[in-house]
């Protein structure tokens, strides 16, 4: 069953909102919002209250468990734009576009949930002075026998 939710003149241009929604496709609910949680943009702000709507719609009105839904699809299309202008030099004007967005939402749990896998840590070669060996202790010179050059 499919779950929609849709966030109308967001203000906040499409062009921005797109990033934040890539990251989220194809993952289940609750992984998408960890993931926006931690991502520091006023977009992902915005498409969590879409996507907390979402999951309410489906636990409220169709009876699903948030556990098995995941995010079908997630699109941002572009909204009307606000026209203002702003003062310039010598009594002109410079048009100003402050734009909105349409972010919308859809759940389903017909797609099996897919888990990302974390990604495997490698090690990193540490900096030239942390792993620069400490030069070889040289063993205690005894007195060595006295040069041959000398006759006597």
């Amino acid at each position: 069953m499919q779950v929609k939710s849709s966030y109308k003149y967001a203000r906040i241009s499409a062009f921005k909102a797109r990033e934040v929604t890539r990251a989220i496709q194809g993952l289940p609910a609750t992984e998408a919002l960890d993931i926006l949680r931690f991502t520091p943009k006023k977009a992902a702000l915005l498409v969590i209250k879409t996507l907390k709507s979402a999951i309410a719609n489906a636990e409220n009105n169709n009876n699903l468990h948030a556990d098995s839904l995941v995010v079908q699809e997630a699109v941002v299309g572009e909204g009307p734009t606000f026209k203002r202008s702003q003062p310039k030099a010598r009594g002109s004007a410079g048009p100003i576009r402050k734009r909105t967005s349409h972010i919308r939402i859809t759940l389903t749990d017909e797609i099996e949930i897919k888990r990302r896998k974390p990604a495997e840590k490698t090690k990193k070669p540490r900096s030239k002075k942390a792993t620069a060996k400490p030069a070889p202790e040289k063993p205690a010179t005894e007195p060595s026998a006295p040069a041959a050059d000398s006759k006597e």
